[in-house]
């Protein structure tokens, strides 16, 4: 395994594969899965010549279950610390849901010359709860039954999450995949109850706002038109009016987990803009 230790002691599982001189891409997972989730992706873009880069978050997948540090800051913090131990330059940085939360904070606060671009796949920014400042926000009562659930039966609710609105299995005439959901659940249950149960409140109440509107690099918006779980119209749509140099492509009936079930759809675009 190649670990990273980060400056508080935590051990961050990567994977870095392909020429160590071509342009790096590296990518973000969501909650609460692992590098794994990112598996076609990977090996499409080292098809195409590129370094290709992926790290367990703390608390999830091999990297150390830490019961501190599951805060988005930390998160951001530890990316800076992999990109300055692989001395990654003009990477492009792709992340999924929290992944893309955590993309953004980082690129907002990178060293000159690290990041080229960064792609927000079903991304979580700017602000996921219902509040005063976000009225049209997903309500507290549905981040409270996602830790509700895991509290119960973490097992049987990583179970029911991919076999249902994750990957738009529940809607009529869906073709589902057990693999999908095998492997959801495989990925899940490696990560450490405590450090999911904290990120819930990460990917739900941390705001992005500012670190949008910092942002000066290209940054692609990817999101699939039937998210049930990171709503377009409370994300892409209030992201996209934030950034200076934004781009925003959306999938009518496309789910959470896109490009895990459409990868021959959404690699194509994500190719395009790494090239333009």
């Amino acid at each position: 395994m190649a670990t990273i230790k980060t400056s508080d002691g935590t051990d961050l599982f990567y994977k870095d594969l392909g020429p160590k001189d071509a342009q790096p891409i590296m990518f973000h997972h969501g909650w609460p899965l692992s590098s794994d989730d990112w598996d076609n992706q990977m090996l499409f873009f080292l098809s195409e010549g590129y370094r290709v880069i992926a790290h367990d978050r703390r608390g999830h997948g091999r990297s150390d279950q830490t019961d501190t540090g599951n805060e988005m800051d930390t998160y951001a913090a530890d990316v800076a610390e992999i990109a300055k131990a692989l001395d990654l330059r003009d990477a492009v940085h792709i992340g999924h849901s929290t992944g893309g939360g955590e993309v953004t904070r980082y690129a907002a606060r990178a060293e000159r010359g690290r990041v080229a671009k960064i792609i927000l796949i079903a991304a979580i920014p700017p602000v996921m709860v219902r509040s005063d400042t976000n009225p049209d926000g997903v309500p507290m009562e549905v981040f409270d039954g996602l830790r509700s659930a895991l509290e119960t039966n973490r097992a049987q609710f990583y179970r029911d999450l991919p076999s249902g609105p994750f990957y738009g299995f529940n809607r009529d005439g869906a073709k589902v995949s057990q693999g999908l959901i095998d492997n959801w659940w495989r990925q899940g249950m490696s990560g450490g109850a405590k450090a999911h149960h904290d990120c819930i409140v990460v990917f739900s109440e941390t705001d992005f706002t500012d670190d949008l509107k910092a942002l000066t690099i290209p940054v692609l918006i990817i999101h699939g038109e039937d998210d049930q779980i990171v709503p377009i119209e409370n994300s892409a749509h209030k992201a996209i009016r934030l950034l200076s140099d934004g781009t925003m492509r959306t999938y009518p009936g496309l789910s959470h987990g896109l490009f895990a079930t459409h990868p021959e759809v959404v690699n194509p675009d994500l190719l395009a803009f790494i090239r333009a």
